[in-house]
């Protein structure tokens, strides 16, 4: 199968869990505004079963954040769910990362970033999103599947720094990506635009 295609499959299947879930109406039941980011949103999700959402709310409060994955986890296969309070950070959220297994035992992670509206990075990777979806030709966007699709498992690199060393670095292939990676690191993704 054409990487194309399984990207595309894998994109579909992201779509229907994304529905499935109701994760997004369980955030907008609390007032939530929720912004899907990254690789499903600019159609770059390859191998890697994530989908990023942000979640802006006018105040952070931690018992109603709580509430929300309490009521996912109460009904969905959550086989992990992890919390991170960065409210008194610079980033101003509170992050979860949740493992879901779906009716085929695959797992998707869920990343949801609940953000104070009006702080330094609301809307900040909504910009990169959509900046590198501009910027996508037909060429490009192969180049970038199959550099996700030839990744070994066992090695974690962001999107980000993939998508900086194919626009910035010319890099072709996860080979030349490994050799830019040596000697250019992105050392703040969140200041980089394509």
């Amino acid at each position: 199968m054409d990487i194309l295609e399984l990207a595309l499959n894998n994109q579909q299947n992201a779509w229907k869990i994304l529905e499935h879930t109701g994760i997004i109406p369980a955030w907008e039941r609390i007032g939530a505004t929720v912004h899907l980011v990254g690789s499903l949103k600019s159609g770059l999700l390859a191998k890697s079963r994530d989908i990023d959402l942000h979640i802006y709310t006018d105040k952070l409060d931690i018992a109603v954040s709580f509430s929300v994955m309490q009521g996912l986890a109460e009904r969905l296969s959550f086989r992990e769910v992890h919390y991170k309070n960065l409210i008194q950070t610079e980033e101003e959220c509170i992050e979860w990362h949740a493992i879901y297994e779906d009716e085929d035992s695959s797992t998707w992670k869920f990343d949801m970033i609940h953000i104070r509206k009006g702080s330094k990075y609301d809307g900040v990777v909504e910009k990169v999103t959509a900046a590198i979806t501009k910027r996508l030709t037909p060429e490009i966007k192969r180049i970038i599947l199959q550099i996700k699709f030839d990744m070994p498992d066992s090695v974690l690199i962001s999107g980000i720094e993939i998508y900086h060393a194919v626009f910035v670095g010319g890099v072709r292939n996860y080979g030349e990506l490994e050799q830019w990676r040596k000697t250019n690191p992105l050392t703040n993704s969140l200041d980089w635009l394509p």
